[in-house]
């Protein structure tokens, strides 16, 4: 995984149901980031800058809705407000600024499993050819009723979904050791359209986060080294403080990282299926909004589950 962490909420389109996802996943994100530092969530106020030149950009359309003056999500993060034109850095045309959070998934992760474990889960490892196979793990040693897919990339390969809808978006990033003290992004990049330059400081010690690129349909899960040094050069040149004003060897570098985004045409797939007797309830394709359309997605996912479950029925 590439480890970007980034849970900035408004990616998704006005009246859609990821829009609805990031709305119910919102009250949680916060929750977690003011009252719960063992969770490895934290606030950060982010700034988004517009090039106009940048319309059409890969990196555009993906931050399209972050950029409006007017977005959908200004009534639900904080302290939404469009930057004057004395804000504005050189080159850039416009800008909005909120406080969203960011996440450290190396504490993260392990908090939710520990949550599951404290709440009765049973956690376990299996090796399935096919999705209805799952039913067959059930720690009881008998069939599970229902089973949850959320398989992300594999949901392509995996039998019994084979979804051809579901596509790798890669990105890659650099963990530096460097604080700004700020998190923000750009619309898009002078490398090419499909690379992007973003910011974020992980809560408790987790480094700098400086990305990246969305590179549809590649598969490589190997850092570029050319790329990473674009990275660098646009993130120092975006951010002055992350290095005092020095170039890319003021950098500390922590590691470098590759990610596959689980992207779906037509966005999620949150539904159910019946398969032979077991139920299958589908929650994937995700791309790069999985944490902040976390809560919301697992509420629809249970609502399905509970709606397929018979009285003693297996999960």
């Amino acid at each position: 995984m590439a480890e970007a962490n980034i849970a900035v909420l408004g990616v998704a389109k006005p009246g859609s149901l990821g829009e609805q996802y990031e709305r119910d996943t919102w009250p949680e994100l916060k929750r977690l980031a003011s009252h719960l530092p063992e969770a490895g969530v934290h606030f950060q106020d982010s700034t988004v800058y517009n090039r106009t030149k940048d319309a059409g950009s890969a990196t555009q359309v993906w931050f399209s809705e972050l950029l409006k003056p007017n977005a959908w999500f200004k009534e639900v993060l904080p302290n939404f407000r469009v930057l004057t034109q004395n804000e504005l850095p050189e080159g850039i045309d416009s800008a909005t600024g909120f406080t969203s959070v960011c996440i450290n998934v190396s504490i993260y992760l392990p908090w939710l499993a520990s949550q599951c474990l404290k709440n009765g889960v049973v956690l376990k490892r299996g090796i399935v050819n096919h999705v209805a196979d799952a039913a067959g793990h059930h720690h009881t040693g008998k069939r599970a009723d229902v089973v949850v897919n959320c398989t992300g990339l594999n949901s392509r390969f995996l039998n019994g979904v084979n979804d051809g809808k579901v596509f790798p978006a890669r990105g890659q990033i650099v963990v530096v050791r460097n604080e700004p003290g700020i998190m923000t992004s750009i619309s898009g990049t002078d490398d090419g359209s499909e690379e992007a330059t973003y910011i974020m400081q992980r809560a408790a010690g987790g480094g700098t986060v400086l990305g990246g690129c969305y590179q549809v349909g590649n598969w490589d899960s190997q850092p570029d080294p050319n790329l990473a040094t674009r990275i660098m050069k646009r993130c120092v040149e975006l951010a002055p403080t992350l290095t005092n004003g020095k170039g890319i060897e003021a950098l500390s570098i922590i590691r470098h990282g590759v990610g596959l985004r689980p992207v779906r045409e037509g966005g999620q797939r949150i539904e159910k299926e019946r398969l032979g007797d077991v139920t299958i309830v589908h929650n994937y394709g995700h791309g790069g909004y999985g944490y902040q359309t976390s809560y919301g997605t697992a509420e629809k996912a249970v609502r399905l589950v509970e709606s397929a479950l018979r009285p003693n029925a297996r999960l």
